[in-house]
């Protein structure tokens, strides 16, 4: 591979997943020549990718809310399957999203394509549904984990699968510049400053805004130096924009990593919605809580198929609750404030001591940033699987040769 550029497929269905694509997309190229092709959103935009497609129409949350969009993403991944045999890449890779990306694999399994594919980010078999394990080896050739605990689960079925470590460790979110975002954006240090983190999606965005609002308004009726900003994402920022203009406080919008970690520096607290962001306030050091709705009957299913006690990943490391977490009924504004008021105090301490040790356990023994783990796994699988064609092919030679000697 080292004689020409190295051709990669990536395939990355919402903004937390197209961050980790970007990442590793740098990785690889600092050990040799790559192009790099497939479906993403601005991160991997700035890495040199033209989308095939914008990733809103994929990023999609709920049992019941992907159902009006199922014709469009069933038309999104013939679309990205045809384009996959069009490109003829060493490597396909997709990152998180499983129920997007289990029909790339299945696809390229049932269109008989020679290409070796991956999936990035081990879809949640330890939350519910155990015995989807024995799907993935099927549809498959490697996984590559973020979490320590995630191996085991896939070692009875013979799944090839490496833990690279998690992506918050190299994120940078611990070094965002405090002073700077406050010079930048005219606040003080008399300020106090709360992060609203809506999610990345158009039904998150939806469904927790309102509340948000409500919670910025309760707030502000006993601290009048509230400031509030707003982190957001391309897919979303419009509807962001829109929902914020009536808010009865300072609220500003702000877009990118380093503003994004900028905000957390500068920040006394976080509200967020569930997800890769409440590790990333972790790392910041910013005591946060999470909240979550869905559609009831969502709720309700998930209710029904989920195993584990907590949703947020600090808690499942840790075993307890560190991170408050108020989800449907108790994802209100009364809840949220009583919880928030808590946090600025002992307990918003103790939750910085209790996450920095969940942390750690994000480290593999390897001790190098995750990209670049991720990065020697598809540079040796792509290796490896040009020896098995070699392989192949002077196994068909020979036998052909033998059999016309025979003739």
């Amino acid at each position: 591979m080292s004689k020409r550029s190295l051709k990669v497929y990536l395939v990355a269905g919402e903004p937390s997943g197209d961050l980790l694509a970007s990442r590793l997309m740098r990785a690889l190229k600092k050990n040799g020549a790559v192009s790099c092709y497939g479906v993403g959103g601005e991160s991997m935009k700035k890495e040199g990718v033209r989308s095939l497609f914008p990733i809103s129409e994929i990023s999609v949350m709920g049992f019941l809310e992907v159902v009006p969009r199922i014709p469009n993403i069933l038309k999104r991944i013939r679309q990205t399957l045809d384009d996959i045999e069009k490109k003829k890449p060493d490597i396909v890779i997709t990152v998180d999203s499983w129920s997007f990306s289990k029909r790339i694999h299945l696809g390229i399994k049932k269109r008989g394509l020679k290409i070796p594919h991956i999936h990035y980010v081990a879809p949640q078999v330890w939350a519910w549904k155990e015995k989807r394990a024995a799907q993935i080896k099927k549809w498959v050739d490697f996984l590559m984990v973020l979490l320590p605990f995630e191996k085991k689960y896939f070692e009875p079925y013979q799944m090839p699968c490496s833990f690279v470590g998690h992506p918050v460790i190299e994120g940078g979110a611990d070094k965002g510049d405090a002073n700077r975002f406050l010079r930048k954006h005219g606040f003080s240090m008399r300020d106090f400053i709360l992060t609203v983190l809506p999610g990345s999606r158009h039904t998150e965005v939806s469904y927790l805004l309102p509340v948000f609002r409500q919670v910025v308004e309760e707030l502000s009726k006993e601290n009048k130096n509230l400031k509030v900003v707003i982190p957001t994402v391309d897919t979303v920022k419009k509807k962001v924009l829109s929902a914020i203009k009536d808010w009865p406080v300072q609220t500003i919008v702000v877009s990118g990593e380093t503003e994004r970690y900028d905000a957390f520096a500068a920040s006394a607290l976080g509200l967020a919605a569930s997800g890769t962001v409440s590790l990333e306030l972790a790392m910041s050091g910013t005591p946060h809580l999470i909240a979550y709705k869905v559609n009831k009957m969502s709720a309700a299913l998930a209710r029904h198929l989920l195993k584990i006690k907590y949703v947020n990943l600090i808690n499942i490391l840790k075993n307890k609750q560190v991170i408050p977490e108020l989800l449907q009924d108790d994802c209100n504004f009364k809840r949220i404030v009583v919880e928030l008021k808590k946090l600025m105090g002992k307990n918003g301490a103790e939750q910085k001591r209790q996450a920095k040790e969940a942390l750690k356990l994000l480290q593999p023994e390897t001790k190098g940033l995750p990209s670049q783990n991720a990065a020697k796994e598809v540079r040796r699988i792509v290796r490896e699987y040009g020896r098995i064609n070699i392989l192949c092919v002077l196994f068909v030679e020979r036998c052909v040769c033998a059999w016309a000697k025979r003739i």
